[in-house]
């Protein structure tokens, strides 16, 4: 049985996209763009950059940092793994490569070439998961100029749809530690709406 014309547009859409060799010339690493995506997806995970470890193995959080995802989500790896039900779009799908301070920010050009057509394609986002400035600044309007702090402290304001989240690096230890509001408050809230957003359609009576 062929498949709808809508889903072959997509699947080509993904094919163009980790064919993608727009900053290869910048990416001390080579060119491996690492992204999960689904039109039936219900979450959204909107990163900042692949990271070594992600890189060496193309699978999107296969890192600490994913550990941690998945438990602040309060998900179990096959959940998060399913790309028909959490896709996992970041900024820069390429390994920037290490900096002075950790890894180099995202590349600017997959953004500007990809996201909005990505985002178009995946009408079934429920919630979306904002990790770390450079994917604050682009999907939590007024976020620019601001700290990652004030803009996460102020999730309560935001729509119930998007939630503002510090990267779960390791890297980001102190700053956990720093503000418990965040596990205490902002955490059980997110569980409640990523479980929200994955459950079953209703049945209309």
């Amino acid at each position: 049985m062929p498949r709808e014309p809508g889903r072959r547009a997509f699947d080509r859409l993904l094919r163009d996209v980790r064919a993608c060799r727009l900053c290869e010339e910048h990416l001390p690493h080579g060119v491996r763009p690492i992204l999960r995506a689904d039109p039936a997806a219900r979450v959204l995970v909107a990163g900042q950059a692949p990271g070594r470890r992600v890189h060496a193995t193309g699978v999107p959080f296969d890192d600490p940092s994913g550990d941690r995802l998945r438990d602040w989500m309060g998900v179990s790896r096959e959940v998060f793994d399913d790309a028909a039900r959490i896709a996992v779009l970041p900024m820069g799908f390429c390994y920037p490569g290490a900096g002075r301070s950790g890894d180099l920010p995202p590349r600017p050009e997959c953004a500007e070439a990809w996201r909005r057509r990505l985002l178009d394609a995946l009408p079934a986002i429920r919630l979306t998961l904002v990790l770390g400035r450079h994917a604050l600044e682009w999907h939590v309007e007024g976020a620019a100029g601001r700290t990652l702090t004030d803009v996460v402290r102020g999730w309560r304001s935001l729509p119930p749809t998007v939630v503002p989240l510090p990267h779960p690096s390791p890297r980001n230890n102190r700053w956990l530690a720093a503000h418990p509001w965040f596990a205490a408050e902002l955490l059980p809230a997110l569980r409640r709406r990523v479980a929200r957003a994955l459950a079953p359609d209703r049945p209309r009576r």
